[in-house]
């Protein structure tokens, strides 16, 4: 900034419609939800800004919404700790540091003549107590195993914690794509993480043992990893970060990467949910938050149907929801974007298609585009962002973009820092 010019720089709201990538439908003219739903709010913004197309990872690289987030919140360089240690953090526990962390769930399943375990089923919502009695049976269980058994909620899910084990460089048990895979032997993917690997698997196959004649009759782990010191989101992007969160998840990042956070839980109504998060955003930035994150899931839940018509409506059902960005993209930085595709066809879970950007404010010079979705975003002048390209591109608009060749701060950061530390001279 040169001497007496005006201090310009604008917060930056990024809304993540998670899921929101797709697959040309034939049922849908050959369109994808997004393309084929009618969003006249998210057209105008269309209009009004810039678009492009968000591969996180590059072409058929189909991530997890924690992986795309590390990447998106400018942590791509930063060893990622597992989504166990997250999903902790958002359940409020203290998660120790240097100790191998996973995530566990209680389900069903059936054997084979192999003796392979296929899994058929999770936790429902009338199961709480009978998966509370179940993990009260497993915990000693654990516990012979040195291993640390903390419940998660009424869903069935766990935290296990391994003292003596301090990496969690493990493979999952859970085989996720269960149509395809067996309940799977936990492995190491590291030799450090063999002793991890090894307590785990006895672990499991006594916890199988005991949970034989009940209906959730197996324990599954994933997401393994371990808590390590890293910097904060200020610290490695210069701005102070918040977070409009709407699941456990979400409060997990904002308590690992010491954002502000409001949890807003969601409500059915997308357009409704949507409008009360942009308020909040708005209270967040008052606040003096200079990056606010909201995010729904709903969108990534009607892609998990296989309904593209389900997408669709949420998609219509959203946009009235999203107004206010009209308002606020004359005094800040707005986007929307997806984490990842969630295709509402075939039989994957989550897909490397793209899923459309726009971003618009006062500093966003307008492309020709004036629609919403992944095909008129292909017209536009952002082209292909990464993930971890997103928010120097953002931080870029809202005039505070890291000064290539300026050190103010021993970590190089994604924007102009807001608070380098300054001389103090005694008066």
């Amino acid at each position: 900034m040169t001497a007496g010019a005006p201090d310009d720089r604008l917060p930056v709201v990024l809304v993540v419609l998670d899921g929101l990538g797709d697959r040309a439908i034939p049922a849908l003219g050959g369109r994808t939800p997004a393309e084929a739903a009618r969003t006249p709010v998210l057209d105008a913004l269309a209009a009004r800004g810039c678009s492009g197309w968000h591969l996180p990872f590059g072409w058929g690289r189909a991530p997890a919404s924690e992986l795309a987030h590390w990447a998106m919140f400018g942590f791509a360089d930063v060893p990622f700790p597992g989504r166990a240690v997250l999903e902790g953090l958002g359940a409020g526990l203290d998660v120790p540091g240097g100790v191998a962390t996973t995530f566990a769930a209680l389900r069903t399943s059936r054997g084979d003549d192999d003796g392979r375990v296929w899994i058929t089923g999770r936790c429902g919502p009338d199961d709480a107590d009978e998966a509370a009695a179940l993990f009260d049976a497993l915990r000693p269980v654990a516990g012979a195993h040195g291993i640390d058994l903390t419940e998660l909620g009424g869903r069935g899910e766990a935290l296990l914690t391994l003292p003596g084990c301090d990496d969690g460089a493990v493979t999952d048990s859970d085989p996720s794509f269960e149509d395809h895979h067996p309940w799977l032997r936990v492995r190491p993917c590291s030799p450090g993480a063999a002793p991890t690997a090894e307590r785990l698997h006895a672990f499991l196959l006594d916890a199988r043992r005991r949970l034989a004649g009940h209906r959730l009759d197996v324990l599954t782990t994933k997401w393994s990893g371990r808590r390590d010191p890293l910097p904060t989101f200020v610290e490695q992007t210069g701005v102070a970060g918040a977070a409009v969160t709407s699941t456990r998840l979400y409060r997990g990042i904002a308590a690992l990467l010491g954002m502000a956070s409001r949890h807003v839980p969601p409500v059915p109504d997308a357009g409704e949910d949507l409008a009360a998060r942009l308020v909040v955003a708005q209270d967040l930035i008052d606040d003096g938050a200079r990056f606010v994150h909201v995010h729904t899931k709903a969108t990534d839940e009607a892609g998990h149907t296989k309904d593209p018509r389900a997408k669709l409506e949420v998609l219509e059902a959203a946009d009235p929801g999203l107004a206010g960005l009209l308002d606020l993209a004359g005094r800040a930085v707005v986007a929307v974007t997806g984490d990842h595709a969630t295709p509402s066809v075939d039989g994957v879970l989550h897909s490397g298609d793209p899923t459309p950007l726009v971003v618009a404010g006062p500093t966003v010079r307008p492309d020709p585009v004036v629609a919403f979705g992944e095909a008129p975003a292909a017209a536009g002048w952002y082209g292909r962002v990464a993930a971890a390209e997103l928010l120097p591109l953002l931080f870029g608009h809202a005039n505070r973009p890291d000064f290539l060749g300026h050190r103010p701060t021993p970590r190089r950061t994604l924007a102009l820092p807001d608070a380098p530390e300054a001389v103090v001279v005694e008066q």
